[in-house]
């Protein structure tokens, strides 16, 4: 298993992780820059790795899925260490890198969403919460996480490829979605986010 958590990537394309994800028996869907890129309809830009989310609650189901691959649990503040079978990881750890045995690269993030029963709720803050039915949609036979969430993830500390993402993604954002992107940043970022005029005026 690579031992350094800059260790180098091979990042899934969108076919090979949707068959990969044919027979899982918990929740999955798409997310990051290749979701983006999906619900949007083209490429428009490389991706370093490729990310999908789970639940929480399902982790145990999760890892059997995986067996026979290495797992790694992203250890906040940058350990990355193996996540051994049957560990029931703390709350702090939110990702998990994976790969094949024969790969010599992590090949897909696993991004633990907070659940609780039927619900989802964001970690940072858990007044945004929903419905895990509704958390993901299916474009092109692909679930993929709800753009609105995927936008507030990235809202924390906006880089240049997440402004590039916003920029493409809303045109194609729903109204409703537009909204409720923009309740949340004005409800997580009271001291105002440089998204919010733009979805003010869009």
């Amino acid at each position: 298993m690579p031992n350094e958590i800059h260790a180098p990537w091979s990042a899934l394309p969108v076919d090979e992780i949707a068959g990969l994800m044919r027979s899982a028996d918990f929740f999955w869907c798409l997310a990051g820059g290749l979701a983006i890129e999906q619900v949007v309809g083209q490429p428009f830009r490389p991706h370093d790795d490729s990310d999908i989310v789970v639940l929480r609650p399902q982790l145990a189901a999760v890892q059997r899925h995986f067996d026979g691959w290495h797992l790694a649990a992203a250890d906040p503040p940058g350990l990355l260490r193996r996540w051994d079978p049957g560990e029931r990881l703390p709350w702090r750890v939110h990702d998990v890198w994976a790969h094949r045995a024969e790969s010599p690269a992590w090949e897909l993030q696993l991004m633990i969403q907070e659940a609780d029963g039927d619900c989802w709720y964001y970690r940072r803050d858990d007044r945004v919460n929903g419905q895990i039915s509704d958390l993901a949609s299916v474009v092109d036979g692909v679930p993929c996480l709800r753009m609105d969430l995927q936008l507030l993830y990235k809202s924390r500390g906006v880089r240049l490829k997440d402004d590039e993402d916003f920029l493409r993604l809303v045109p194609v954002l729903p109204l409703e979605q537009r909204q409720t992107l923009l309740d949340w940043l004005r409800l997580t970022s009271p001291n105002g986010h440089q998204w919010i005029e733009a979805l003010e005026s869009s």
